[in-house]
């Protein structure tokens, strides 16, 4: 078996939404105080033993964390159309930090958001 090795950066962001076609107080506009994992997997270490540095990680993570910071996600793409339940935010998230970090040797593998401490999300996908 291969080795692999996995990296996990943490960031967070403020945001409010409103859950569409929610039956309970969720419907009406409500914030959180969201937490989000990134965790990106290599296959291989570079010439001085790293698989990819944490900084780039962290600074993908904190991008896209900060297109949504004391934002309405409501009104952000792709919100407009899916309705930003937090497994809709961690699939974005996902999908955007796959685009920016994934290389022949590492891959993200899963994204894991926190919406209080005590409820979170973790989601991942096989990617060929």
């Amino acid at each position: 078996m291969p080795a692999l090795f996995t990296l996990k950066v943490i960031a967070d962001f403020a945001s409010a939404h409103t859950l569409r076609g929610y039956p309970g107080a969720c419907s009406r506009m409500h914030g959180h105080n969201w937490k989000v994992e990134t965790e990106v997997q290599a296959s291989r270490l570079d010439d001085i033993g790293m698989a990819i540095d944490f900084k780039d990680i962290k600074k993908a993570t904190r991008e896209i964390a900060g297109r949504l910071d004391h934002r309405y996600l409501n009104e952000l793409p792709p919100f407009t159309k899916k309705n930003p339940t937090a497994e809709h935010i961690a699939e974005y998230f996902f999908d955007e930090l796959s685009g920016m970090l994934n290389s022949a040797h590492v891959r993200v593998s899963a994204v894991t958001l926190w919406e209080t401490e005590r409820a979170c999300v973790r989601y991942t996908r096989d990617q060929e």
